[in-house]
């Protein structure tokens, strides 16, 4: 799986990952193994579900524990931070305390951690915690992956990437809905207790499913210990600049530069390190191969779209629309409820069709309900994007398993770790990129557009002068009595009005942007190999 194992153990899958695509094999799994795949994508779904529950209840949780708006956005960063560290150590770990123990122990930390987040009270408690659930939770991830690789036989690894895709793209989809019903219902501590069956369930399927094998702590000794130290430390750092860049102006923050040089000097030494060291923690000449590469780039933008779309969509419902978050939560619940009927129908598809045509044609209408967003106006609220959403679900049900394909295509058992490692760190990587870089887009795509509108809506025009009258004519008939009260109410009101007009064209902009993303994605996958059906 990853080269960190010693020498004499490199072909040998995980513990517990019995592959059935050897010569003389059964031609299908046992219901051992799909038991122990079903549950691995619980896990999934739950770490995935976890970077997005709370991003529509962020208001209710930082009046919770006593913080503002800004330090708030830390409970969200920390998870990220916690969840993009672990996936590269996933394999090696797996390794060192035995695939079956780690996933486990794992499951059950991050169910502890996600209950204790309910009892935080401060914002530094809340961001420890929210960390060691990330780092928790972010093992759950690449090890469904592994699964599906080394339990299934070739033949019925497309189902386990169905299944795989469903996690990927339902749960951050439908993590808004529960967060905002659980949130305005029965407070937001709640959403934190989601976790809790789910994981016990996990937990003893695995366990009766997967089997005992013993620790290797002696490959702690041999671990690539630079590697993981710079990987860490690098990760940590631009994860940091990523998410609150924009909030503190990117480079004229000395703390952002700082960190933004931190990042850049211990990646490329990670980089360097792991490209010479014999045992490398992650095995970058993976992105020798072609369709890894091909695949794992369209992941990384597709990442960019599908994290940014879950950000620009509840921030648009709420700063435009004034929704509340259980409002935001029904109107991106059309984005998952579709999925849940279309992916199983995926794998049928592929059995008839070439993954990269599959794949294409998912990413460009995908990218298509991106670009029906681009003409927002005022009245653009829940019922206007229920279309722009179906259409986006049922691009991205034709995404990720034609894609996952792609990325493994040729990737062995012993590979399989490595392989999800990567492809699964990098999609979340541009996951980041992509919140950030739209979150700063929309505010500098705002101010442009309130200093276009600015210089029509002016004192000189005689359009603004009658509003002007209006509206004050409008305040002292609705209650205030002083004339200088009601023009200063009336130009307060038109300033609202061109504010909330710039707001509305930026985030037409996002929108476009992601369309545009997605079609270089959708056009980089025919750089593929061909793939049979």
């Amino acid at each position: 799986m990853t080269a960190t194992a010693v020498s004499p153990a490199r072909d040998v899958p995980p513990a517990g990952a019995s592959v059935a695509a050897s010569p003389g094999a059964s031609p299908g799994a046992s219901p051992k193994a799909w038991i122990a795949v079903c549950a691995s994508m619980i896990g999934a779904f739950m770490a995935i579900l976890n970077i997005q529950i709370t991003n529509a209840s962020l208001l209710d949780i930082e009046g919770g524990i006593g913080t503002g708006v800004d330090n708030g956005a830390w409970i969200s960063t920390s998870y990220l931070i916690g969840e993009i560290v672990v996936i590269p150590l996933t394999d090696y770990l797996s390794r060192v305390f035995s695939f079956r123990r780690y996933i486990l122990g794992s499951t059950l930390l991050f169910a502890l951690f996600s209950v204790a987040c309910a009892f935080a009270r401060d914002l530094g408690t809340m961001i420890v915690l929210r960390g060691l659930q990330g780092f928790f939770g972010g093992v759950l991830i690449p090890m469904a992956f592994t699964m599906v690789l080394t339990r299934l036989p070739k033949p019925q690894q497309p189902i386990g990437l169905a299944m795989f895709s469903l996690a990927v793209t339902f749960a951050p989809a439908i993590g808004p809905t529960i967060g905002g019903t659980l949130t305005e219902n029965y407070g937001w501590q709640t959403i934190f207790f989601v976790n809790v069956v789910p994981s016990l369930v996990m937990v003893a399927a695995l366990a009766l499913t997967l089997e005992r094998e013993p620790m290797r702590l002696g490959l702690l000794r041999d671990g690539d210990w630079a590697g993981i130290v710079t990987m860490a430390i690098g990760l940590s750092a631009l994860q940091t600049v990523l998410e609150e860049g924009n909030k503190d102006d990117w480079f004229a923050s000395p703390l952002i530069l700082q960190l933004a040089v931190v990042a850049l000097v211990f990646l490329s030494a990670f980089i360097a390190i792991e490209l010479r060291v014999k045992q490398p923690l992650v095995n970058l000449r993976l992105l020798t191969r072609r369709n890894f590469i091909v695949g794992v780039g369209a992941n990384m933008l597709i990442g960019f779209a599908l994290f940014g779309t879950v950000y620009v969509m509840p921030q648009y419902l709420g700063q435009v629309q004034r929704y509340n978050a259980q409002q935001i939560g029904e109107v991106l619940a059309w984005t998952g409820l579709p999925q849940l009927l279309l992916i199983p129908f995926v794998p049928l598809l592929m059995k008839r069709f070439d993954a990269r045509y599959i794949g294409f044609v998912g990413i460009v209408i995908f990218a298509g309900s991106s670009l029906m967003n681009i003409g927002l106006s005022a009245d653009s609220a829940g019922d206007q994007l229920f279309a722009p959403n179906v259409v986006r679900a049922i691009g991205q049900a034709l995404v990720i398993t034609p894609v996952s394909a792609i990325v493994t295509a040729g990737i062995a058992p012993s590979e399989a770790g490595a392989a999800s490692g990567l492809s699964n760190m990098l999609r979340n990587l541009g996951g980041a990129v992509g919140t950030a870089t739209l979150a700063t887009l929309i505010t500098k795509r705002e101010q442009f557009h309130s200093n276009i509108i600015g210089q029509s809506v002016t004192v000189y025009a005689e359009e603004t002068r009658k509003r002007l009258a209006d509206l004050t004519q409008y305040f002292l008939a609705h209650g205030v009595s002083d004339v200088a009260t009601a023009q200063a109410k009336a130009v307060v009101a038109i300033g609202a009005a061109v504010k909330r007009q710039a707001l509305i064209m930026a985030f037409s902009d996002a929108f476009a942007v992601l369309g545009l993303i997605l079609l270089v994605a959708a056009f980089a996958l025919l750089f593929a190999s061909k793939m049979k059906p």
